[in-house]
């Protein structure tokens, strides 16, 4: 049986053609599909956290929530679970568009700072900030310019943490309640 030669002559040069063929029609493909794209809707959707809360209540769990949110400031997630391993969340953004989050399970403090400040975040100096919940909150902060605030309550681990500055963190933690 003897060999037959392809059908068509394969070339660096062809290949290369054929490589610039394909990426003008793509880059063709990206620019009609930008021209013709909506546009893309970022406007915040506030949640109802006190029917969580008043949920959390009535399952017996004593969730640390703000009693009223600060004029402009919009919640916009909540995680409530109830069962063997309860966990409480509600995430907030301030009026400038910086968040605020509350995170409250039975775990360690650490672990809740390692997973929402950040894995190597710094141990701070405690802070003095009356509340109904504690008026004594250890401090952490990392790198990137997140802070957290933590205590623990009836066992449970309660981090408030975000990207706000400290200041309206601080401000957030004196309306806590249970």
């Amino acid at each position: 049986m003897s060999e037959q030669p392809s059908r068509y002559n394969r070339s660096f040069s062809g290949m290369t053609g054929a490589l610039i063929v394909t990426v003008v029609v793509v880059v063709a493909f990206v620019a009609w599909r930008s021209l013709f794209r909506g546009e893309t809707d970022d406007t915040v959707v506030p949640v109802d956290w006190r029917d969580s809360v008043e949920v959390a209540q009535g399952a017996n769990l004593r969730v640390v929530h703000p009693r009223e949110l600060p004029d402009g400031w919009t919640a916009t997630s909540v995680d409530l679970r109830a069962g063997d391993d309860p966990r409480w969340g509600l995430g907030v953004l301030t009026d400038e568009g910086r968040f605020v989050g509350i995170r409250q399970q039975d775990t360690s403090v650490d672990e809740l700072v390692r997973s929402y400040v950040d894995e190597k975040a710094e141990a701070g100096d405690d802070a003095t900030v009356e509340s109904e919940i504690t008026d004594t909150w250890q401090t952490w902060s990392d790198s990137g310019g997140d802070h957290g605030f933590s205590t623990e309550v009836d066992d449970e681990a309660v981090l408030v943490y975000g990207s706000a500055p400290v200041e309206d963190i601080e401000a957030y933690l004196g309306l806590l309640t249970r």
